[in-house]
């Protein structure tokens, strides 16, 4: 079985279960059926995986214009849906009057044109792949994720609409762009790498559009979807990892490592690790975090030196070495990315 089947969702076990806990009535009804259908797809899409069950899906032809997203996205009308869901808005089309619609697609062109721009990538998979938005899917459904071929969005209870968050959805596209890259299995400290390489771009998608440098961002993870009900300011900080939420257990040193086997072996709370590590290199260059600071992580999630079961100590390494290939040996760039790792305990060969 395959760690790269799971389901990316944006919002971690751990996390839904300790609101669950603490909630009324109708907001843990609504998490733990949250839960429960997060539970499902994940086995379903690891059947499918192992038995080769073929997708319910319209064939979409790739784009034929680089540089040029396509966008279509779904309603699910509150449905948890074994078809397709209806389209509402596809590329070129008007904006349509429902929030969640215009976010997604907005959302997800937003994401393209951050990797096209940056690094002439062409969609999640550099060929122009179509993108996909589900909204409104599930019935109070407080998650998001990528399943490998759609962004599915929920409308949440204890969380705003998960469409609301540019951050996220940037996440969870680069979940994609993992997978037909470095391929990161979702397990342990490789699958923290995968988790925190969506962070990394989604901050970045995001301080894109709102043309922030490194110390004007706020450096959290869904800011935009906490409600007053919400126990913290976002899902995750990256710049002070522990601190987003009452609650939060996510590390930001090695010597903190938490062990264990819920939630793929940590993927989301060790991830503050790689997070902390990349917020202070890009804070160390200042100015345009994408720049230099993120070039470096992409660059360094293409290489093909860099395995599916990477360690931190391996791809941090991979990271100094990518620096030295794009500025050089002596420059300002290997030294902070060096003793950024360094500064999280994780050490640099």
């Amino acid at each position: 079985m395959s760690a790269r089947c799971s389901i990316a969702c944006i919002i971690p076990p751990v996390l839904l279960e300790e609101l669950a806990r603490r909630a009324g009535d109708e907001q843990r009804d609504a998490l733990l059926r949250t839960l429960s259908l997060d539970a499902s797809l994940r086995t379903a899409r690891v059947h499918n995986a192992l038995v080769g069950a073929p997708a319910n899906r319209t064939t979409v032809l790739q784009s034929v214009t680089p540089g040029q997203p396509q966008r279509t996205i779904y309603d699910c009308q509150g449905q948890e849906p074994a078809r397709s869901p209806d389209q509402v808005r596809a590329e070129g089309d008007p904006a349509s009057g429902d929030d969640a619609v215009d976010e997604a697609y907005d959302g997800l062109g937003d994401t393209y044109a951050f990797y096209w721009d940056q690094f002439k990538r062409d969609s999640i998979d550099d060929q122009g792949m179509p993108l996909h938005g589900w909204v409104h899917y599930g019935r109070d459904y407080d998650n998001a994720f990528w399943d490998g071929e759609e962004m599915v969005f929920g409308d949440g209870k204890m969380f705003a609409r998960l469409t609301k968050s540019l951050d996220v959805i940037g996440h969870e596209l680069t979940h994609g762009v993992t997978e037909h890259e470095a391929g990161l299995q979702y397990l342990n400290q490789s699958g923290a790498l995968n988790e925190s390489v969506s962070d990394v771009f989604g901050v970045l998608v995001k301080q894109f559009k709102l043309g922030q440098t490194a110390d004007q961002a706020d450096w959290l993870i869904g800011a935009d979807l906490v409600t007053p009900d919400f126990p913290g300011k976002a899902l995750r900080s990256m710049a002070e990892p522990g601190t987003a939420w009452d609650g939060d257990d996510q590390p930001a040193h090695m010597d903190d490592y938490v062990q264990t086997i819920a939630d793929n072996g940590g993927v989301h709370t060790n991830s503050g690790i790689p997070n902390k590590a990349f917020a202070e290199f890009a804070l160390k260059l200042g100015g345009h975090s994408w720049e230099k600071a993120g070039r470096i992580w992409y660059e360094t999630l293409r290489d093909p030196r860099v395995s599916a079961q990477a360690t931190f100590r391996q791809f941090a390494g991979r990271t100094l070495a990518t620096a030295r290939r794009l500025y050089g040996s002596g420059g300002d760039e290997v030294n902070a990315v060096e003793a950024s790792w360094k500064g999280v305990g994780v050490p640099v060969q």
